[in-house]
């Protein structure tokens, strides 16, 4: 009986296979690799989101200053970003991007939102013709295409 029980705990523990040392460190530096692939994606996703903000926030800019022109008889003239932002409140500068309102005219003007961690610039301006032109810097990063137009 004895011999058995004996026999019987040999069998189990010779039974148990486990990992070598080899194949836990080929796992990881499978794990290392995959690692170093994907994080640096990751890390521009950031960039790409605030760039993404930038250009909803000029693109309201943009609404909010046709709205100031049809209430002052089709002029930009005086238009300021204190008065597109009684306009539409939702313009408050954000930790993602900052508005500016550059040179306005009777007929023309320009907006531009300016992206906090990448410095990335989304202008929309509109000509004396009434042509609306939408452009970017820092081409080929984040949101803005080597063509620098969105």
């Amino acid at each position: 009986m004895r011999h058995q029980i004996l026999y019987s705990l040999r069998k189990h523990t010779e039974e148990e296979d486990g990992f070598t040392l080899i194949e836990l460190l080929v796992v990881i530096l499978i794990i290392g690799i995959l690692a170093a692939i994907a994080i640096p994606s990751f890390l521009n996703q950031k960039s790409k989101a605030n760039d993404a903000s930038a250009k909803v926030q000029v693109r309201t800019a943009e609404t909010a200053a046709e709205t100031y022109s049809t209430d002052h008889n089709g002029e930009y003239t005086g238009m300021t970003l204190a008065e597109l932002q009684a306009l539409e409140p939702t313009l408050k500068d954000t930790t993602a991007a900052k508005l500016t309102v550059g040179a306005v005219t009777a007929t023309s003007y320009i907006v531009t939102s300016e992206t906090v961690t990448s410095k990335n610039k989304f202008t929309i301006e509109r000509t004396a013709t009434g042509e609306l032109k939408r452009t970017c810097t820092t081409k080929a990063t984040g949101a803005c295409p080597l063509s620098e137009k969105w």
